[in-house]
């Protein structure tokens, strides 16, 4: 009796090792479906939020499920791709007071190492450019669930958000006091490779 409860608790234990397992992997975002976004929200002069994207962006996460502290994650930004819905306002983006696109055409982040709090939310620590400088950013990151696709995939998604300020990112542009810093929200669906 002993010899079948010992079997059967090694046996739930390795199944639950391989259900730990069975969503760990390399997943790619999902660009083409389009199921990713990176926006962003500023202050305008403390009266309103204007809001905006980067519509073009890709990227890859490793993700261990039984070491969630060892997975990373890679993001490369066009940054030319800014849209705040106003044509005028894009361009302006894109010069020299903002992103400075002719210069610096894409930003990245490159995750450093990833720390789990009680509830199991994730602080991604990494080092973001932008404008050629390179700064340590934390990514408050949580898992939005994971699973089979209708296309015979596995899919896993996340979403994560950061604060930044212009100038530690060499932006000239001065906004005035209440457009110092920007929200930057990222939510991306990565197909395991």
């Amino acid at each position: 009796m002993k010899k079948v409860v010992l079997a059967s608790a090694v046996s739930m234990a390795l199944v639950g090792a391989v259900n730990a397992n069975e969503h760990s992997g390399t997943y790619a975002f999902d660009k083409k479906g389009a199921h990713q976004f990176i926006t962003f929200k500023i202050s305008h002069l403390g009266y309103s939020w204007l809001y905006g994207r980067f519509n073009d962006f890709d990227g890859e996460f490793v993700y261990d499920a039984e070491n969630p502290e060892n997975s990373t994650v890679n993001v490369t930004i066009d940054t030319a791709s800014v849209d705040s819905n106003h044509a005028e306002r894009d361009k302006h983006l894109r010069s020299e007071d903002f992103l400075y696109v002719d210069e610096f055409p894409q930003a990245t982040f490159k995750s450093k190492r990833v720390v789990l709090d009680e509830e199991g939310e994730a602080d991604i620590i990494g080092d973001f450019t932008l404008r050629g400088v390179t700064k340590e950013v934390t990514l408050d990151a949580e898992m939005l669930g994971h699973g089979d696709d209708p296309w015979g995939g596995y899919r896993m998604g996340f979403e994560a958000e950061t604060e930044l300020r212009l100038t530690d990112f060499g932006i000239p542009m001065d906004l005035g006091k209440a457009s110092e810093t920007v929200e930057i929200i990222i939510s991306v669906e990565g197909i395991r490779q």
